[in-house]
């Protein structure tokens, strides 16, 4: 192992190289090594066309990231769970059509780190059938620069298969908390373990070089053995991170409580405001049922903990987060994916294992565009990639899915309180549309293989039948052909609708705990 300095790392990269990055958002993100690179290629013009793969988002969409890799000549081909942290500039590249961009499910990219790892051919899996992901739609493709297939849909014992071959990988960039002499390293403040130790080996596997960002060099053998969780026979060279490149999360220098070092009360989290944000996590968290293994989702979903908090049932919930956090209460907002008190922290791709595997009874996930067959896009939108994240996975196995959003988007404005909601401004964008623009979650697929889908709003409340969606509940103070119908682009079935729980609407609920003890 040596200890190089960023500046350094962009001769040890060949043109044409492709690279493997750890981290999620900020968390993990070897954002030192990064910036070294940049300033290599803008005064040398080298390493040029090269290829970038990653699990999740990488970057803060500001000056973080993959804003890094945005300059022409610099970046060829990106591969990425998520784009929704890229950033304006490289988010402009891909929607121009500069680089070549591809969208696949993060547990997928995470598993597929270990198939590198041990020279497999590849990765089989159900996940991503029939969806935006599957090679009859789009293949993961997200602009027309991106021609290759990576993806390809494949036969095997008589069934159906998404199947990934194996990229080679050159180069390999992951972060850690410390590292010895010999190059071993301890994730200790890291608030996830993501699949930083997969990604190194995969790089080895494949000839190439580990990289990695630490924040201090300890003496050899000073590490408690079981704490190294990267080991120095993986990685070539160490990289010492400043303090504003090493962020623990997007919005966080550094925690304690976010990576497991110290408990907080709960009662010391800032309840939500009285709105429909709180309403819709509210009306979701009745869907909620004690000692299911649940999931949320980033946004609205993530603020489910807080209402249970709020009615005092939060010890009856057993919650789960796709990054490998379990137990406790999950973070939102910039420190999304960690979570306080959590009681276990295990790699991503075992995470997704479990989940893969039908471990989830529940998930609780945005809501951004759905037609009447129950189909649900939070990928693209006006051409523009986000990308899917865990959704693909999390949507395929889980039991029950809650997809939880506002009615409408853009400038929407509501009244809440009193026991009843009125409308005040109504949003630009309908969410309920004739077709989506990007099948993320397939709903005639759902339907068929018998999940549970509830799809709630801060107005209404749909269940998915084989028939379509079925309009279930409105809201006290709600019309529903005005309010409802009237920004629908479909009609939905409408038999025996029911009104939402008043005291959604009011300042004090105080119906979780019965509900959750009846169900």
């Amino acid at each position: 192992m040596k200890v190089i300095h960023a500046d350094e790392v962009g001769s040890l990269i060949a043109d044409d190289a492709t690279l493997f990055l750890g981290g999620l958002a900020m968390i993990s993100l070897p954002e030192e090594i990064l910036k070294g690179l940049e300033r290599h290629f803008l005064a040398s013009g080298h390493p040029r066309n090269l290829t970038t793969w990653a699990c999740g988002a990488v970057g803060n969409a500001g000056d973080g990231g993959m804003v890094h890799f945005a300059h022409e000549g610099m970046i060829k081909r990106t591969v990425a769970g998520h784009f929704g942290q890229t950033g304006k500039q490289m988010m402009q590249m891909i929607f121009d059509g500069k680089v070549e961009a591809y969208n696949f499910p993060q547990g997928s990219l995470s598993h597929l780190t270990r198939h590198i790892a041990s020279r497999s051919p590849g990765l089989l899996t159900k996940v991503g059938l029939g969806t935006f992901v599957d090679p009859r739609l789009e293949g993961g493709k997200m602009n027309g620069s991106s021609t290759e297939d990576l993806v390809q849909l494949v036969d095997f014992a008589g069934e159906e298969w998404l199947f990934y071959p194996c990229p080679k990988i050159d180069a390999a960039f992951i972060r850690g908390t410390l590292a010895d002499e010999n190059g071993n390293i301890s994730l200790d403040k890291e608030g996830v373990l993501l699949e930083q130790l997969s990604i190194a080996q995969a790089a080895k596997a494949c000839g190439g070089i580990v990289i990695a960002q630490v924040e201090r060099i300890v003496q050899a053998g000073s590490l408690h053995p079981k704490s190294v969780k990267i080991p120095g026979l993986v990685v070539d060279y160490v990289v010492i991170g400043q303090p504003e490149n090493h962020m623990q999360t997007i919005t966080t220098q550094f925690n304690p409580a976010l990576c497991g070092d110290i408990r907080v009360p709960l009662h010391s989290l800032q309840a939500m405001p009285l709105d429909e944000r709180k309403v819709i996590a509210r009306r979701a968290a009745l869907e909620l049922t004690a000692g299911a293994i649940t999931n949320l989702g980033i946004g609205i979903p993530a603020g489910i903990p807080s209402i249970a908090a709020e009615e005092g049932v939060a010890n009856l919930l057993k919650l789960s987060v796709e990054s490998g956090v379990s137990g406790g209460v999950p973070a939102q907002g910039g420190d999304f994916a960690l979570a306080y008190n959590a009681e276990s922290i295990i790699e991503q791709a075992a995470q997704f294992d479990f989940y893969d595997g039908g471990g989830l009874d529940a998930s609780f996930l945005g809501l951004a565009q759905t037609d009447n067959c129950g189909n649900v896009n939070v990928s693209k939108f006006n051409g523009r990639p986000v990308g899917c994240g865990g959704f693909v996975n999390i949507t395929r196995s889980t039991k029950k899915l809650v997809f939880c959003g506002t009615f409408t988007a853009g400038g929407l404005e509501v009244e809440v309180g009193n026991g009843s909601l009125r409308i005040i401004k109504e949003g630009k964008s309908r969410k309920f549309i004739e077709q989506v623009e990007q099948i993320t979650f397939n709903g005639i697929d759902a339907a068929q293989r018998g999940q549970s889908v509830v799809f709630v709003t801060e107005r209404a409340v749909f269940n998915l039948t084989p028939q379509g969606l079925e309009l279930i509940e409105i809201a006290p103070g709600v019309d529903l052909q005005r309010d409802v119908l009237q920004h629908m682009g479909f009609a939905p079935i409408v038999n025996d609708v029911k009104l939402m729980d008043a005291r959604m609407f009011q300042a004090q609920w105080g119906g979780l705990a019965q509900a959750i003890n009846l169900s």
